[in-house]
């Protein structure tokens, strides 16, 4: 049985855009409160879906957090709207028609804007754990440090767990001290938003190869909220195996 702790806490109020490290996040079923509820949308073959980094890089260089941030405090039924930050340095709140105008100008292309309290995660209804043992291992086999957030996790986590052990963790549990239980699912298959620098959006095509090659194309593993509450950074938390459920 694994135990550790949580070592980071991330919230992305909007799909691709830059997010937020906070202290502490309440979930519930829908998954972290306030966790990619707005999205920009275009239009992809005759369909409006949301606008990603794989399509437009640059909206790697906005950034979205929330007005206030009270420890674990945002509730997930009424998050407030975004305040969204542009590379020029100027800020809008979510609604404002002038943000939709500054994204097209920045973008080059017509978009729309969309939020949605359920949350509009690639896996509906999840949040994303890695662990820091498998990104320090991952910077050994490319030769340097690998920054977090190319990534994008909810919960990043301290266990006394081998490096990649939790590609292996389908239908376990992760029990934390406040009591929140997450049920884990799936490795994460990444596509090649990763390859972004999330300063910069310089690509590094070699990651995702290398990924591939050696690891399935995975890093981090989903997870799906059996009893909602409070997380907070440093909290405990131990695995508990499929076999003792």
């Amino acid at each position: 049985m694994s135990t550790g702790k949580v070592a980071q806490l991330w919230r992305w109020p909007v799909k691709s855009m830059a997010g937020e490290r906070v202290h502490g996040l309440r979930i519930d079923g829908r998954g972290v409160g306030g966790d990619r509820t707005h999205a920009v949308l275009h239009e992809h073959k005759g369909e409006i879906k949301p606008l990603t980094a794989r399509e437009a890089p640059r909206l790697l260089a906005w950034a979205a957090r929330y007005p206030f941030n009270i420890d674990g405090g945002l509730d997930p039924a009424r998050p407030p709207f975004a305040i969204v930050t542009g590379p020029d340095g100027r800020s809008f709140r979510w609604g404002d028609p002038r943000l939709r105008h500054a994204l097209v100008a920045d973008l080059g292309r017509p978009v729309e804007l969309r939020r949605d309290l359920a949350g509009m995660q690639d896996v509906g209804r999840t949040l994303l754990i890695t662990c820091d043992a498998t990104l320090q291992s991952l910077g050994d086999e490319l030769g340097g440090p690998i920054d977090l957030r190319r990534f994008r996790p909810n919960l990043h986590l301290e266990l006394d767990a081998p490096a990649w052990a939790e590609l292996d963790w389908e239908g376990q549990e992760l029990v934390f001290a406040g009591g929140v239980r997450l049920r884990l699912l799936h490795p994460c298959e990444r596509c090649a938003i990763p390859t972004r620098d999330p300063d910069t959006q310089v690509k590094w095509p070699q990651l995702l190869k290398h990924l591939n090659v050696a690891h399935d194309q995975c890093f981090g593993i989903n997870a799906r909220v059996v009893t909602g509450g409070r997380i907070g950074a440093g909290e405990a938390v131990e695995l508990v195996p499929s076999s003792a459920l």
